[in-house]
């Protein structure tokens, strides 16, 4: 028996031997394929969590422990039977899981439940499994050459369902046959599966060629029925596997390593280990798994509340559900999850809107003055889609003129433009004209959620980056006047609150990766950097300025102008960006499989996150904010004034440091990261 411990060295051997072969049989499992876990077991863990599901769903209480117990022992009972008349002890799938579900679901047992059961199965096992490149080059060398390749497997899969497999990686169309010992109950183990193949397939012992990774079943048996055979004991494959069972057998008793583990059944192998663009990378693996973990929540919140809708909103909820629907079929095979609905909303676009039965209140006409480029009337009435022509009358009654200054940031403010402008909004005529202008804004809003499915439920959860909220709170006012007007659940990649949000019943809120009202310091690094996740998430359609109302009734969606300068610089930023898109969307199926094969919930990767949130944006390298950090963003809700100089620069943080000082300054993150402690303190 020839053994190679590298995949090189058996290449060139058995190319050599194969030349006077018109045969060549593989093993399938760790030769022509292998797993991304160490222990192929673990894949049975998440089909016994699915049959407890679906047993839930039929009021059958049942722990998924318990189902792995039955599929054992009646796996092992369909052993003995098989091996009372065969020589090997092999195990047939659809016979043994058929008992296990009769056993667990009896007069509710069917076939289509039983479809159902090996389908996730065998997408699992996919979703594991990837081929071995060099063994898939030389395969299509074989299929040139005019060789006949059989893949030959003892397991417990029949055939049928192997083919499913060697097709998801793309070796099928090479191979003439795909052979199970589930099928005959003659295995490689005894040798019998030789013989049986030989006739089957009409083979010569002299012109045959078997290569596999197990030195009985591949090596010493068929060389017993004189075959030539070469074994792989892959040193390279090993090592791989001892480092995924490392993180694994940490991660069950330490929180930090679930992560840990998360990522190590997402990394790339073989051939998906090609080289990428940095920001693919960072795609990939930083913000990949964040937004993975984010997701999961939303969705075990969902199930838990009984929330039957799911809205993903403005332009960063375009890549959640994007994520959500590569994901959550592996993740949720049950399917026990809400509807999902891409709403279109902005600030600009829902500011108005809410205007239309409560009027302009002090707390909304607040938010259009937060940003400092907004200094008077006049950037309120652009923020609310007013005309400022019909409140010139009402103004000069407060003593105000359309450009009087209402923003104290900015030269010529003083206290009683304020003071006269608060008085304003107890003006009944000035409300009036408010809510005059802005009912067909809402109108045509109402239309638009009504045909969105807004008022068919009665929780929905309202998704979105986050940071203070406002788009959520917009979204309430305008539609809490609605006879349908449903209970709000907002759940945001990260709640940063710099304004009292009024919560209620009705309207509810929280950051899920950070909240300012939870103190957790690692997660808070989000704040050096909101730009970044807003950048890394946006939609590819600019953004929305308002909603329109139609001649009969209907309405229409406007967009913002992408052929301006802000518009151009906005495009070349998104195509900037796209490799990192790219990486998170890579990583969305990734994260399903994995996190469905540990069984974690998402708070069990919270300790790796926060480790992940604070290396790469608290202590991160140069040259990975020279690579990530924006260039353009784009923020239609701030005006073109110029503020006081001494407010004229934002508040600096170590993402807006020059590279020279990032680079050459050892204390910068230092000092950041205690000025960022300090605060979080100070909050408490």
């Amino acid at each position: 028996m020839r053994k190679y411990h590298t995949l090189d060295k058996l290449l060139d051997a058995a190319k050599k031997i194969a030349v006077d072969k018109d045969v060549i049989t593989f093993d399938l499992f760790d030769t022509l394929v292998i797993r991304r876990v160490h222990d192929p077991d673990l894949i049975k863990l998440p089909v016994a969590r699915y049959i407890a599901s679906l047993a839930g769903q039929k009021g059958i209480v049942i722990a998924w422990q318990k189902v792995q117990q039955y599929r054992d022992e009646i796996e092992q009972h369909n052993r003995q039977d098989t091996g009372s008349k065969y020589v090997d002890f092999e195990a047939h799938y659809p016979t043994f899981m058929a008992r296990t579900l009769e056993k667990i679901f009896q007069d509710q047992y069917t076939e289509e439940l039983l479809s159902q059961v090996t389908e996730y199965e065998l997408l699992m096992e996919s979703t594991m499994l990837l081929a071995r490149e060099k063994f898939l080059n030389w395969l299509k060398e074989l299929k040139e050459q005019g060789k006949r390749v059989i893949i030959i497997s003892d397991i417990y899969l029949p055939s049928e369902h192997l083919k499913i497999l060697v097709d998801c990686v793309g070796i099928l169309s090479f191979v003439e046959d795909v052979v199970s010992s589930a099928d005959s109950f003659m295995a490689k183990a005894s040798g019998a599966a030789f013989p049986l193949i030989e006739k089957k397939y009409g083979l010569s012992k002299d012109r045959w060629l078997h290569i596999g990774d197990n030195p009985i079943s591949d090596g010493l048996k068929p060389l017993e029925f004189g075959i030539e055979a070469l074994v792989l004991n892959d040193a390279g494959e090993k090592l791989r596997k001892s480092i995924t069972r490392r993180y694994l057998d940490y991660s069950d008793g330490k929180p930090f390593w679930r992560g840990r583990a998360l990522q190590q059944l997402m990394a790339p192998h073989e051939g998906e280990n090609v080289e990428h663009e940095a920001l693919y990378i960072e795609g990939y693996n930083f913000l990949g798994p964040m937004i993975g973990g984010f997701i999961q929540e939303i969705a075990e919140r969902c199930r838990k509340q009984g929330i039957t809708k799911i809205f993903f909103l403005a332009r960063e909820g375009w890549t959640f559900k994007l994520f959500w629907e590569k994901c959550t079929p592996v993740l949720y095979p049950e399917g026990d999850l809400p509807e999902i609905h891409y709403l279109y909303v902005s600030r600009m676009a829902l500011a108005g809107a809410t205007c239309a039965f409560q009027g302009l209140t002090k707390d909304n006409a607040s938010i259009a003055f937060l940003p400092l480029g907004n200094r008077d009337f006049r950037d309120l009435c652009r923020i609310f889609s007013l005309d400022y022509k019909p409140f010139i009358e009402i103004l000069a009654k407060h003593s105000l003129q359309p450009d009087s200054c209402l923003n104290c940031h900015h030269p010529g403010f003083v206290n009683a433009n304020q003071e006269n402008f608060d008085a304003m909004l107890y003006d009944d005529s000035f409300q009036e004209e408010i809510k005059r202008q802005t009912l067909p804004l809402n109108n045509a809003m109402i239309a638009y959620f009504t045909e969105s499915g807004m008022f068919d439920h009665e929780d929905v959860a309202i998704v979105d980056i986050g940071w203070l909220g406002t788009i959520q709170r917009f979204i309430f006012d305008a539609i809490k006047h609605h006879p349908q007007c449903p209970n709000l659940h907002g759940m945001l990649f990260a709640a940063t609150r710099g304004m009292d949000f009024a919560e209620s019943e009705k309207n509810k809120m929280e950051g899920l990766i950070f909240d300012r009202h939870k103190f957790n310091l690692a997660a808070s690094s989000i704040l050096y950097a909101r730009d970044l996740f807003e950048e890394a998430c946006r939609a590819p359609h600019p953004t929305l300025n308002g909603y329109r109302l139609k001649a009969d009734g209907g309405y229409e969606l406007e967009f913002r102008r992408t052929d301006d300068e802000i518009g151009k610089a906005e495009v070349a930023q998104d195509n900037y960006f796209s490799p990192l898109q790219q990486g998170i969307q890579d990583a969305a199926e990734r994260f399903g499989s994995a996190s469905a094969l540990l069984g974690y919930k998402a708070r069990d990767y919270r300790a790796w996150f926060n480790y992940l949130l604070s290396a790469k944006l608290a202590f991160p390298k140069t040259d990975e904010i020279a690579r990530v950090r924006h260039q353009t963003h784009l923020d239609d809700f701030y005006g073109k004034h110029k503020p006081i100089k001494i407010y004229e620069k934002r508040k600096k943080t170590l993402w807006d440091e020059s590279l020279f000082v990032l680079r050459f300054n050892p204390f910068v993150r230092l000092k950041y990261f205690f000025h960022n402690l300090k605060e979080r303190i100070r909050e408490q």
